[in-house]
């Protein structure tokens, strides 16, 4: 596995634990901005929002740069972000540095997946996009309960700073470890791109990894209520619990990365089927703590750690090219929308039960979206993406040259096996 790759996942680090570090520090954040709880909700809720609809933007205005400046020029605008939330005066402020920084993390997400696919061979992909992924749940592992600490023992004006200490690593490790690359060949400007999105199956396909996500976040964002209230653990030992979660969480990442490239439809639907029942059986028996902890680290282990078959199965379906990567990250948001949104209308229904049925009816929706290709009987292997380098038949991509290039009628007969 080329090093830049695991340069890659310090960057995601630094975009998720960014993402998350409101969520640990809303009392002191409400007090110090001078306002109420509900309205630091909202900067959560504005990060998600500028994610899914700034970040394409974003992306196709990158789409021209080299994949290393285009990384280099997200940084900037990240850190700017992140540097702007930790010196905001007031509300305004941060509110805007907010919906920076969300849309500059959702285009980093974009090209450093399809540089990941560019630096790997095509067998292997899967594995890159996991080892890169793993930037997200150690984010949320550790990346979370550091920024919480920070900011309870230094002012949360101070987690903001650290976020942006992690940046300047990330950005200096990327310019050390990550080969000058070409854009991805067949990549250009906006029409180009957006090409992919002519083709009806690729919408189906985004539309699984949003009922995916939907149905872990449904779960995910009502852990702390749902434990305390219904399992009866005492609050200081859900911070533990939660650990053990994202520990499950790269677990499951890693071995998802392992079967992504060869089984990309059937781990979905594995990993569906037992997340239904894991969400399902939570609903049951939430109210005995073993099984409580061990349905609940089942989901951890089958819920978001799907993204490197997510991502195999969009590149397959579209193209491995940043826009198709990073609309791919908006529909991974919108399922965390989804899932927290209508996971809190279902409590308002029908009690702190409510989001575990919701998130297991969201599985089951993502088990049909799946039966096309089933019916199909696509195993989940398939040609090299188009649109992406090194392509079957060339030499690996090392750390210290160009991607090999394809030719045009090499390049179309491929498309067509990928999408025969």
């Amino acid at each position: 596995m080329p090093r830049a790759v695991y340069v890659l996942a310090v960057g995601v680090f630094a975009m998720v634990t960014s993402e998350f570090v409101v969520a640990g520090l809303m009392p002191q954040m409400a007090e110090g901005l001078r306002v109420g709880v509900s309205q630091i909700g909202y900067l959560i809720t504005a990060f998600a929002v500028a994610m899914s609809a700034g970040g394409p933007f974003l992306t196709v205005a990158v789409l021209k740069l080299r994949p290393k400046r285009a990384l280099m020029a997200l940084f900037a605008i990240f850190l700017m972000g992140n540097v702007l939330a930790a010196l905001a005066p007031h509300y305004g402020v941060m509110l805007a540095a907010r919906v920076v920084t969300g849309i500059a993390s959702q285009a980093f997400f974009g090209v450093a997946i399809s540089l990941c696919v560019q630096l790997t061979r095509p067998e292997v992909r899967g594995r890159a996009i996991a080892v890169a992924m793993n930037g997200l749940m150690l984010g949320t592992l550790l990346g979370l309960p550091l920024a919480t600490v920070v900011g309870e023992h230094f002012g949360w004006r101070a987690a903001f700073w650290v976020i942006s200490g992690i940046t300047v690593l990330a950005a200096c490790a990327t310019l050390a470890g990550v080969p000058r690359l070409e854009p991805s060949e067949g990549g250009g400007g906006f029409r180009e791109e957006a090409g992919a999105f002519r083709n009806p199956r690729l919408w189906l396909v985004l539309s699984t990894s949003t009922l995916i996500i939907g149905a872990t976040f449904s779960a995910f964002s009502y852990f702390h209520p749902l434990l305390t209230e219904v399992t009866g653990f005492a609050a200081g030992t859900v911070p533990l619990l939660l650990i053990a979660y994202g520990a499950a969480t790269v677990i499951g990442n890693t071995v998802v990365g392992r079967l992504a490239d060869r089984h990309t439809v059937a781990v979905q639907l594995v990993g569906l089927t037992l997340n239904f029942l894991f969400l399902a059986g939570l609903a049951v028996f939430a109210h005995l703590a073993v099984p409580a902890v061990l349905l609940m680290l089942g989901i951890g282990l089958v819920g978001v750690t799907m993204n490197p078959a997510m991502a195999t199965r969009v590149q397959r379906t579209g193209n491995a090219r940043p826009l198709v990567n990073t609309v791919h990250a908006s529909f991974i948001t919108l399922g965390v929308v989804v899932g927290s949104s209508v996971g809190g209308l279902a409590i308002d229904a029908i009690g702190l039960r409510g989001p575990l049925w919701l998130g297991a009816g969201l599985a089951v929706l993502g088990i049909g979206t799946l039966i096309p290709d089933l019916l199909r009987g696509r195993s989940g292997t398939a040609a090299p993406l188009s649109g992406t380098a090194p392509l079957s038949g060339t030499a690996p991509v090392s750390g210290t040259g160009p991607a090999p290039v394809a030719t045009p009628a090499r390049e179309a007969k491929e498309v067509c096996t990928v999408r025969s």
